[in-house]
């Protein structure tokens, strides 16, 4: 991807769009390239959310959302909720308004270039959130993947998933959908279509005891390598979360490879991954 065309990101975001009531200091590109691996973890806790991550070139965020009075509000605990930061303000309309500056619609311009996804978090009761987040996707449908009870899936510029508290029944009975549902390992072998489940997630710290000092021991590696083998041939994606933000953790689920890398440090886990020698994969 060329730097300019990275650089737009930046500029329209430098050219006035507040998210909190406040100009937005300038973006600064960090590599003029998305970052294929790189989800930022509550991304909402950053100073400016979603736009220090796309400056960073991530290619995934983390909303965490509540069900308040009919408004979706953004927030990691109930009673740090504010009205004014809702799901459509701080991600949907931003995102919406990337891609359409873009030739191809897309967050990132290039036909190489990655996807993007929004990782939902429902932290309220499962079906009230999801049937008030399924209205307002339906909002932005010229904007998101679409998801097809039939197995199809039609790629748009912004992919969401549910976490949290996922209702599947619910989900998997329609007939389309403009989100996918977030499993489990305890989900792989269960015949679910990438359709339906595109992503795995998971605790690292039920599954794994290494903390990233020293080398992670042999028969880890193997597991972690057998777990993203295993995702792979069911076509889905992998994430671990609770995992040590620390190089050497990247770098081991870099190696393994582990879809996505969970961090809150954006400037320094764009730095390592962008790195010539990483990995990308789309």
């Amino acid at each position: 991807m060329k730097l300019v065309q990275h650089l737009s990101i930046a500029l329209f975001f430098t050219a006035g769009l507040s998210l909190s009531g406040q100009e937005p200091a300038p973006i600064k590109t960090i590599h003029g390239k998305p970052i294929a691996q790189a989800h930022a973890h509550n991304d909402y806790e950053h100073d400016r959310p979603l736009l220090d991550a796309l400056a960073a070139g991530f290619c995934s965020v983390e909303a965490d959302i509540y069900l308040i009075d009919g408004h979706l509000l953004v927030a990691h605990d109930r009673d740090k909720v504010n009205p004014e930061r809702t799901l459509q303000r701080l991600y949907l309309e931003p995102l919406k308004t990337v891609a359409a500056r873009q030739k191809d619609a897309s967050v990132y311009p290039g036909e190489d270039a990655p996807r993007f996804y929004l990782l939902i978090d429902l932290k309220s009761e499962a079906e009230s959130t999801y049937a008030a987040l399924n209205d307002v996707l339906s909002d932005y449908k010229n904007l998101l993947t679409e998801f097809g009870q039939d197995g199809r899936i039609q790629y748009r510029a912004v992919t969401v998933i549910i976490s949290g508290n996922r209702p599947k029944e619910t989900m998997a009975k329609q007939v389309v959908r403009h989100a996918g549902f977030d499993g489990r390992l305890s989900d792989l072998g269960k015949g679910d279509s990438p359709s339906l489940v595109p992503w795995i997630s998971d605790n690292y710290g039920q599954h794994f005891k290494w903390r990233g000092d020293g080398a992670m021991p042999e028969e880890e590696i193997a597991k972690l390598q057998s777990l993203v083998a295993q995702t792979h041939a069911e076509g889905k994606l992998l994430r671990l979360w609770a995992t040590p933000d620390v190089p050497a953790m990247w770098d081991a689920l870099r190696e393994a490879g582990v879809d996505w890398i969970n961090s809150d440090r954006l400037g320094e886990l764009s730095a390592h991954l962008g790195k010539p020698e990483a990995a990308t994969r789309k």
